[in-house]
């Protein structure tokens, strides 16, 4: 009885042991936020309706024809007057960028960015373990890592990740390296820099799939400061709780959707083709498939497969309800973080997910405030609520993001305290959400659409 009772005792003692482990291995492998910071470029890099409209007129290989498809797309675009483009490109010199204007277009926005994120966070670029650099369309040698690296004299032993080619939804993609290089490292802090190269990509020639990129495309950029470090949570913004890639490159349809390439005088552009909603959809439906399950409480779940095998054996309830069930991930969701690709991406994501003008504010007003930074976006939608103080301790934040290749990334963050920091958006967020939505480019050329006669 004795040795039974001495075996028993051992046995709990192995057993919290092995938890405590387990809990310590877990926790060492968290993945926060401390602190991120979004680009605001200066005023003088303004495009307002007027420069639009002129920027869009000297490119002398447009037709009538491409003149009013440009302009209609702009109408319709959502994006007002306050957006940033590069240096060059407001000097007309965007037919032929020099190398120095596409690294002065990045090194503009990594030395605002992170002296502003080290000065802020009290932390040291030497204390850095990790740095991740995307930047989708400019790949220079030494690479745009090594030029933070030496900008910040950084240590010998930082790890180092440089993506291009990556898209939209490339940030997300930095953030799951860092998550996991965290799942192996302890007391680790990791830097994302994540912006897009416009410098160098304007097209110039008049291939309609092409053109339709310079009305949405805008300069912007983010730098990111995360830490696995235990100790730290206190200080943190955000904890992620998962992330999920989806990646359609197999299929050629979507592989081909968003590319690029040259068109038939030689000139450079991203070509975006008539299966990009197609793919886009495609690649949202199969990321939610994966993400559902992790995010969603299971009241939510049952009731979703219940209602599906219902509806399967109702055939007047399938015809009267399209013969789907709805997940209503806002069971399990508090914010959503939607891509401003454009006002139809966001439309759509919308629609599909049971999101009201409230949930989708962010997106649409960061939209019209900055257009598409494409993979610096979510954060700008992120820093709208943070500035709004939407977020408070324990919400939940879902961020959704699409990207050539095809592919679709999403996550999961949990806000750890309530956010009021200030940000890119404090000078004008007490404007938004303007009470009359006015479009400036509806006002200047609405006139333009489908009747007009002189439309070819």
């Amino acid at each position: 009885m004795e040795l039974f009772m001495v075996l028993c005792v051992f046995g709990l003692v192995f057993l919290f042991l092995l938890w405590k482990l387990v809990w310590k291995q877990r926790r060492d492998q968290k993945c926060y936020i401390l602190d991120y910071e979004l680009f605001q470029p200066s005023d003088d890099r303004k495009v307002d309706t007027e420069f639009c409209g002129e920027i869009i007129m000297r490119n002398k290989s447009l037709g009538l024809q491409e003149y009013r498809f440009l302009l209609r797309a702009i109408v319709g675009s959502g994006i007002g007057e306050e957006t940033y483009a590069p240096r060059n490109i407001l000097s007309g010199f965007e037919e032929h960028p020099t190398l120095k204007d596409s690294i002065s277009e990045m090194e503009e926005f990594f030395y605002d960015t992170l002296d502003k994120l080290f000065a802020k966070s009290r932390i040291s670029p030497k204390e850095i373990d990790v740095l991740v650099v995307n930047i989708s369309m400019l790949s220079v040698a030494p690479s745009l890592s090594s030029r933070v690296i030496n900008r910040y004299k950084m240590r010998e032993d930082v790890k180092v990740y440089n993506l291009t080619g990556m898209g939209c939804s490339a940030s997300l993609i930095s953030i799951d390296i860092v998550q996991g290089i965290f799942k192996t490292m302890k007391n680790v802090f990791a830097v994302v820099v994540t912006s897009e190269s416009l410098a160098p990509n304007w097209y110039s020639g008049n291939n309609k799939s092409m053109i339709l990129t310079n009305c949405l495309f805008r300069s912007g950029g983010c730098s990111i400061l995360l830490t696995n470090k235990p100790t730290l949570r206190h200080r943190a913004m955000l904890e992620l709780k998962c992330l999920v890639r989806t990646h359609l490159g197999a299929i050629d349809e979507a592989f081909e959707c968003c590319m690029q390439v040259e068109d038939e005088q030689g000139r450079n552009g991203f070509h975006l083709s008539k299966h990009l909603p197609k793919s886009a959809t495609r690649a949202f439906i199969e990321n939610l498939k994966t993400l559902a399950p992790k995010v969603l409480p299971i009241r939510e779940l049952l009731r979703y497969v219940i209602v599906s095998r219902f509806r399967k054996r109702s055939k007047e309830n399938s015809l009267r309800n399209g013969g789907k069930a709805i997940v209503n991930f806002k069971t399990g969701i508090d914010h959503f973080c939607v891509h401003t690709g454009g006002k139809a991406v966001i439309d759509g994501v919308g629609r599909s997910l049971g999101l009201t003008q409230h949930d989708l504010e962010p997106s649409r007003m960061t939209l019209h405030r900055y257009g598409n930074t494409s993979a610096s976006s979510l954060w700008y939608v992120l820093g709208y609520m943070e500035a709004k103080k939407r977020l408070k301790k324990g919400d939940r934040v879902m961020m959704i993001s699409f990207g050539a290749g095809f592919k679709c990334n999403s996550c999961l963050w949990v806000v750890v305290r309530d956010l009021e920091g200030e940000n890119a958006w404090k000078d004008c967020i007490e404007h938004y959400p303007p009470k009359n939505m006015v479009n400036p480019f509806m006002e200047k050329y609405g006139w333009i659409n489908e009747e007009d006669p002189f439309c070819l």
